[in-house]
């Protein structure tokens, strides 16, 4: 989830890996570290991290959240930029944050002791969060991050066009790949899996629909199989048949080449939901991306932000209090946060089953999808396993590259990432 979405958005899987000066990665932080406190309270306040949303509202909500919080004084702290970046270079320093969200915390800085176990702090609510995103940030049994909300991914088709062309919605890989060919037309596509034909978005999708994973549960390489090649060789196929939309004025993130009539079918995230309702009312539906071959399983990705504490902050417990407040006992505002900024899914399951937005339609089929089908990155798939994978994916969809020969090689270079990472 990684969030699975663009920079400076709602959320954002991806996870940036060094190459930043941790001198140079704090002088751009232009926030204020001073933790100044509170004349009111006494005593200097908690440091809280967030980096910058692109929903309107997001800041001002966590900042009534901290407000009202009676404990301690807690000053947030609102990070444009680099936000991966800025967190990694902090945290090895005494003047990061106390609190912090990341769309991990990553393995290295789980192994490198820099964020605390907050095991204690979920274990009353722990069978309440979604397992799914809560795996990736618990290591050795031991959870590292609070997840926040949840986003995921989709495909969206349009009711009409499909009608027209006297197509059904889409229930396996080979029935996408001819469901766009026959929906193609001079005005529009079949399929949008944005400008780079699917490569930057799919990510670790067609193996999850094949049936396979990324790393298996006891830390080997999941996707090693000859249904991975044949998956793969299916979204070259897309591309070769000129069933994809290319060179749209926007990416996958943005619905408006849906919204457009552009493409019949478009692969973007649950937050478009509210702008294609607005747009089209109900003539639209969303699947999960199909399953292919006789193990295949359909599959959706899903990612959640979480809220983690530094090791090396002077107040650790108090912070673990705060983390506690906030994102366990509060459920209030994580219900607020979710749903009222923009358009996700609650990390608490009894939040997302009680909550009115979620209750028909396509977003309780995205909830659904969700539960049913979702998958997260697992904490051992590293950044360079996912460069690898991306640029796989690129010489397989549109450079028409042999999958076996790309897997082969895709193999060697995960295996050796697992190798060095398992500890």
């Amino acid at each position: 989830m990684s969030v699975l979405r663009p920079r400076l958005s709602r959320r954002r899987l991806l996870v940036a890996g060094g190459g930043l000066a941790v001198g140079a990665a704090l002088a751009a932080c232009g926030s204020n570290t001073d933790r100044g406190g509170d004349a009111a309270t006494g005593g200097p306040a908690l440091s809280q991290w967030y980096h910058q949303y692109g929903e309107p509202g997001v800041e001002q909500a966590v900042r009534r959240y901290a407000g009202a919080y009676t404990k301690t004084p807690v000053d947030v702290q609102w990070r444009p930029g680099d936000y991966d970046q800025q967190t990694a270079a902090a945290l090895l320093t005494d003047s990061g944050p106390d609190v912090f969200e990341s769309s991990g915390p990553t393995l290295d800085q789980i192994q490198g002791g820099q964020v605390v176990d907050l095991t204690d702090v979920i274990s009353a609510a722990q069978s309440d969060f979604n397992p799914t995103v809560l795996g990736p940030k618990t290591y050795q049994g031991k959870v590292y991050g609070i997840p926040q909300t949840i986003d995921m991914q989709m495909l969206y088709y349009r009711k009409s066009l499909l009608a027209k062309a006297g197509v059904q919605p889409p229930s396996t890989l080979d029935e996408l790949v001819a469901a766009a060919r026959a929906l193609t037309t001079d005005e529009t596509k079949g399929l949008f899996l944005g400008n780079d034909g699917g490569a930057g978005v799919l990510r670790g999708v067609p193996l999850w629909a094949a049936g396979l994973d990324l790393v298996t549960a006891d830390g080997a390489v999941g996707f090693d199989d000859p249904a991975a090649a044949t998956a793969l060789g299916k979204l070259h196929t897309l591309y070769a048949e000129k069933s994809l939309l290319l060179g749209a004025p926007s990416d996958w993130s943005d619905p408006a080449a849906f919204i457009q009539g552009l493409t019949a079918m478009q692969w973007t995230g649950l937050w478009a939901l509210p702008q294609i309702s607005t747009a089209l009312g109900d003539d639209f539906g969303v699947l999960p991306f199909p399953p292919d071959g006789p193990r295949g399983r359909p599959s959706v990705p899903v990612g959640a932000y979480a809220s983690s504490v530094s090791a090396r902050s002077k107040r650790i417990a108090e912070a673990k209090d705060y983390v506690k407040w906030l994102w366990v006992d509060r459920t209030d505002f994580q219900e607020d946060f979710a749903l009222s900024y923009g358009f996700h899914i609650p990390a608490r399951t009894s939040l997302a089953q009680r909550a009115a937005s979620l209750r028909s339609g396509p977003a309780a089929d995205a909830v659904r999808f969700t539960t049913d089908y979702g998958h997260a990155d697992p904490l051992l798939w590293t950044p360079r396993s996912q460069t690898a994978l991306q640029d796989a994916l690129s010489r397989i969809i549109s450079g028409g590259a042999d999958p076996s020969a790309q897997l082969r090689s895709l193999v060697t270079t995960v295996s050796a990432e697992l190798t060095r990472v398992r500890k």
